[in-house]
């Protein structure tokens, strides 16, 4: 995209929040206070507590159903559409939106398999009691008004497969509780405000998708990203800083990655190049520099690589634009000054070059911002990210502490020195560490005065900036992912289709999707999720 396709585009991600009947803040903080008011610092179930002791049950399970479901419809505040009013009696499997199925170790015994209330718009939170639910293996709740955190008791849902609460108004860091999750194959948390930093953990399960973006996450991305089984990773539009981690190159069934839109920098690792099965890459719009790596040639099955709004520099070479199977080459709004002759579109490949620095090309730079001295290319051999080894960049030099001082003994009593000696300036021989000058000049003895501010710079401003706006704008339409199927008559919503991770095209981040407040439409069949690997049994044929 061009430098006003890069404006209009987040113009459009800010706009998000209109679409939707979005709670206010006030209402959202209520919500989420109510929820806390509800935990119980124990974190002990509440199974046996006022539940009717005239309600005969099927089994302790499904009285354990009971209960969560019934804790879970007091903390719905608003429901649009009435689907909680078939929350009633001892029979639950006949609830609106839950699904029972033979349990794994008993297939005599009915359990609460799946929950699937999708696009229902639904304003609430959840409460520890779903913790009850421990047979759960599908867990649907996207594009609703649900608020507050998703609780520790989580923990419990022990065979949890496929986990979609993405669009919603939920905060808080990472949940832990995803980390509980042993067999989960599916994770969508996607469009919600999560902050912090992601655990390096989430990548050893055994996931073959997981979308984060359009959160608040932010610290550096972390190298266990190379163990991950995913074959789409989505962190796009969140605040990650730092490189990226030279591990990519090992992640063994990767083919769709969306990192941008947020804060990394530094030169693209040459590690990429080997990810030879990746059809989508999208790193636009994160600040890196550098020119493009040669080992780029090496993305053999990429359609569609996006490279814009970036400050890279240098020329775009031939292989690159001749990648096999490539389809669509952005790489807009950067500093390059030369492309090879074969980087122009043609009837099998679109390419935008707009807004770069291109003699002779269209839409591009004015000069003045093409002067090397307002470019400054980097040297990518000296750079951190590229060469390092280093998942994120060291601090620069300078700011390390100095040398304890050795040419005067501090004084008998020092407590009148703010830092341990490590942090003091060197007395005052200038070549060690000159104070500021324009601050007071350095005293005979400068071992009472504190040290030069640069030894404990502040981090980068760019790290604690708030991502796009993110506040609850709702998910593209292919967000729509399959309910479970069951023994006890499959709903209509069973045909629902997941997120297209197989698709060629734009990432889905970047396609407004349809207003949650649609709920009737009639979608094909047989789009189900494709996984690498088969769910559990405990949905035959799924």
């Amino acid at each position: 995209m061009n430098f006003l396709g890069c404006l209009l585009f987040l113009l459009l991600i800010a706009s998000f929040s209109t679409f939707s009947n979005a709670l206010t803040d006030s209402e959202v903080a209520y919500i989420a206070h109510r929820q806390l008011l509800t935990f119980e610092e124990s974190g002990k179930d509440q199974s046996n507590n006022n539940v009717d002791p005239n309600l005969k049950f099927e089994n302790s399970r499904i009285k354990n159903a009971y209960t969560a479901l019934q804790a879970w419809k007091k903390g719905i505040y608003s429901d649009p559409f009435n689907v909680t009013a078939t929350w009633v009696g001892p029979d639950v499997c006949k609830y609106t939106g839950i699904y029972c199925a033979p349990t794994l170790d008993d297939p005599k015994l009915n359990v609460v398999a799946g929950i699937d209330l999708n696009h229902q718009d639904i304003a609430g939170y959840l409460p520890q009691e779903l913790g009850l639910l421990t047979d759960l293996a599908l867990f649907h709740l996207n594009s609703n008004r649900f608020c507050g955190i998703i609780p520790m008791s989580f923990c419990n849902m022990s065979i949890m497969f496929e986990f979609d609460v993405s669009n919603n108004r939920l905060v808080g860091p990472f949940p832990r509780a995803l980390l509980c999750w042993k067999e989960i194959k599916f994770v969508d948390i996607r469009f919600n405000n999560f902050e912090g930093c992601v655990p390096p953990e989430i990548f050893g399960r055994p996931l073959d998708a997981l979308f984060l973006n359009n959160n608040r996450f932010s610290c550096s991305i972390p190298p266990s990203l190379g163990n991950s089984t995913v074959s789409v990773v989505t962190m796009a539009y969140n605040n990650f800083s730092g490189c990226i981690p030279h591990t990519i190159g090992m992640m063994p069934n990767i083919e769709e990655i969306m990192l941008a839109g947020n804060s990394l920098g530094g030169c693209f690792p040459s590690e990429i190049g080997n990810l030879r099965n990746v059809t989508v890459l999208d790193v636009s719009g994160s600040g890196f520099v550098g020119s493009i790596p040669p080992s780029f040639a090496g993305l053999k099955s990429v359609e569609m690589l996006d490279i814009s709004c970036n400050r890279m520099t240098g020329s775009v070479p031939e292989e690159i634009c001749k990648l096999p199977a490539l389809k669509n080459f952005t790489f807009a709004s950067n500093f390059f000054n030369g492309a090879a002759p074969a980087c122009k579109s043609s009837k099998d490949v679109v390419i935008d070059d707009g807004n770069n620095c291109l003699a002779g090309r269209p839409l591009q730079k004015p000069p003045k911002d093409c002067d090397p001295k307002v470019v400054k290319p980097v040297d990518c051999s000296k750079d951190v990210c590229s060469a390092g080894g280093m998942s994120h960049p060291p601090p620069p030099a300078p700011v390390h502490s100095p040398p304890p001082p050795v040419h005067s003994p501090p004084p008998p009593a020092p407590v009148h020195s703010p830092p341990p000696p490590v942090q003091s300036p060197p007395p005052p021989a200038p070549v060690h560490s000159p104070p500021p000058p324009v601050q007071s000049p350095p005293p005979p003895a400068p071992v009472h005065s504190p040290p030069p501010p640069v030894h404990s710079p502040p981090p980068p401003a760019p790290v604690h900036s708030p991502p796009p706006p993110v506040h609850s704008p709702p998910p593209p339409a292919p967000v729509y992912s399959p309910p479970p199927p069951v023994h006890s008559p499959p709903p209509p919503p069973v045909q629902s289709p997941p997120p297209p991770v197989h698709s060629p095209p734009p990432p889905v981040v970047q396609k407004p999707p349809p207003k949650p407040e649609q709920p009737d439409v009639v979608l094909p069949p047989n789009l189900g999720y494709q996984y690498s690997s088969p769910p559990p049994p405990l949905f035959p044929g799924y």
